[in-house]
């Protein structure tokens, strides 16, 4: 019993002791000429590209649903803003009629 018991400890971190990793091998045989390095430099740099025009794709897209579920609101700060400066005019004038003791334009 005690010894499955080690065994099972024993195999349970083995297994998740750490490897070293080949790919960034200082003595790696087949990465000791240019040409090798070349290689391996273009195919990282190819990879590299791939995966940020995947990522550009994949946020416009999101961006676009997001968008489309906000009511095709396009997010214009020039739309925001004249509206915004619209109901502060009407808000504004509404506290200068309530002043001047027009009482329907006062709120409690």
């Amino acid at each position: 019993m005690r010894t499955g018991l080690l065994g099972c400890a024993l195999a349970l971190g083995a297994a998740l002791m750490p490897v070293a990793a080949l790919a960034d091998d200082p003595h790696d045989p087949t990465m000791r000429s240019a040409e090798a390095r070349a290689r391996d430099r273009a195919a990282i740099r190819r990879m590299n590209q791939q995966q940020l025009a995947y990522v550009r794709q994949r946020d416009d897209r999101q961006m676009r649903n997001y968008r489309q579920a906000q009511g095709g609101y396009d997010g214009s700060y020039a739309d925001a803003r004249a509206e915004y400066e619209g109901k502060m005019r009407a808000w504004r004038r509404a506290v200068a009629a309530c002043n001047a003791g027009r009482w329907e334009y006062c709120d409690d």
